[in-house]
């Protein structure tokens, strides 16, 4: 095998591919990145759990297949000049030249390798910048804790021309709707996509190209007529990148009954200084310790401190509304939400970590139960963005969203009337607050 290539476009493929490899391998053949000389240059991973395939446009002198070390591949593209990279390959290895630079590595065998899977038939397609922008709003809210495996994925959620992407620690709770294109008007499936594949997947999306996303539609259904989630295989193919991750089994909790009806209390503020205000006061807030908001006339009054060491305060203008003035956050949760809402109140279109200690109110999983009864556009650019906060009590689930941010209608089966909700939603169980000296 026989080719020469950009090093800046072969640098990016590699450095994508090789992050779907296997940190733990369980053989070492598992480490190998394949490179496949051919009509173009194609290079794929696969450890059994995920694959990731790439194309890459390149001179190929002789056509041939071989498996390099990955991680050190991609150390030593990244590590080039910016000319053109030959490579060679012959019976003791591969030589890899740039410049005045040389490398050469010994391959792995390429015929213990394992095949990439084939993935299943295209279910629909999104913009890829959409995809991407919904993704980074809910993936902060996924778990890593993995004693309940199902809260570290995303649910993916496709009813029709709608997909809803729900992610839950059990502490907060992130849902962002958006339109897509199914490849039939009655798609409706259900499945767990694990974050790192999602997470993985989003960087190879870019705006204005599509995703096309393909898994197995499971025909099972619950007593409530709702989907079963798929197994097998799931896909994002977008710009001649192919992700391929296998799905997670279980049943995720039923997301749209944990939102209430209604709240009490409501608070609009500017999105950006609540921001920064955030970040600044938490500065001085420990592990345990919550910032607490005090809304008055006009402003809320942000506050943080450790006992003994630190405190710090800031105001920052706000609306306001209802008889309770006071709720506290974990700060990183409450920063989560805000951002998230920020972005989504910016002109997106609608077409993880370990439980924080001295939570009160509900878990917003329940009791992680799948058996739980379910309820049943275009962003106005907002210049500067607000988000509202909404809550009844400082011990109840607090709700954000963008108060810029599209809305989207939802029918209660109840009544049979239309309801419109934000299209990104952010739940949020408050912290106890400390009493002020």
């Amino acid at each position: 095998m026989k080719f020469r290539v950009e090093r800046d476009t072969f640098a990016d493929a590699v450095a994508w591919v090789a992050r779907a490899l296997p940190s733990r391998p369980v053989v070492p053949v598992l480490t190998g990145l394949r490179i496949e000389a051919g009509e173009h240059l194609l290079l794929s991973c696969f450890d059994y759990e995920m694959a990731a395939s790439t194309s890459v446009s390149a001179d190929i002198a002789e056509p041939g297949s071989v498996l390099v070390p990955g991680r050190l591949l991609a150390d030593i593209i990244r590590s080039l000049p910016s000319q053109p990279v030959d490579f060679s390959s012959d019976a003791g290895g591969i030589t890899l030249t740039c410049g005045s630079a040389e490398f050469s590595l010994v391959t792995l065998d390429l015929a213990d390798y394992p095949d990439l899977p084939e993935p299943p038939p295209a279910t629909g397609s999104v913009d890829g910048g959409e995809l991407a922008a919904a993704a980074a709003q809910v993936l902060p809210a996924a778990s890593r804790d993995d004693t309940l495996p199902m809260l570290t994925a995303v649910c993916l959620d496709i009813d029709g021309a709608t997909m809803t992407l729900a992610t839950t620690d059990r502490y907060r709770l992130a849902v962002r709707e958006l339109g897509w294109s199914p490849a039939g008007p009655d798609t409706r499936a259900l499945a767990l996509v694990p974050a790192r594949t999602l997470s993985d997947a989003a960087r190879a999306m870019a705006p204005g190209v599509p995703v096309t996303v393909s898994l197995a539609v499971s025909p099972q259904r619950d007593r409530a007529g709702e989907p079963r989630p798929s197994d097998g295989l799931i896909s994002f193919a977008s710009g001649g990148r192919r992700l391929t991750g296998r799905l997670m089994g279980g049943e995720f909790i039923r997301y749209r009954s944990r939102f209430p009806s209604g709240f009490d209390c409501r608070a609009e503020i500017a999105a950006a200084s609540f921001t920064e205000a955030i970040r600044r006061v938490s500065l001085v807030a420990d592990r345990a310790s919550p910032v607490r908001l005090t809304f008055g006339q006009g402003r809320v009054v942000i506050e943080a401190q450790t006992e003994g060491r630190a405190r710090a305060v800031e105001t920052v203008t706000a609306s306001f509304h209802g008889p309770e003035p006071a709720i506290a956050f974990n700060p990183q949760y409450l920063l989560d939400g805000v951002v998230a809402a920020m972005r989504h109140g910016q002109g997106h279109d609608i077409t993880g970590n370990a439980a924080a200690g001295g939570a009160t109110g509900e878990d917003l999983a329940g009791a992680v139960d799948p058996g739980a009864a379910d309820a049943g556009g275009t962003d106005a650019a907002v210049a500067p963005p607000t988000v509202l906060l909404e809550f009844t009590s400082p011990a109840k689930p607090a709700l954000i969203t963008s108060a810029g941010g599209a809305a989207v209608e939802q029918e209660d089966g109840a009544v049979s009337k239309q309801e419109k909700i934000p299209a990104f939603r952010y739940l949020v169980v408050p912290l106890r607050s400390p009493t002020r000296a």
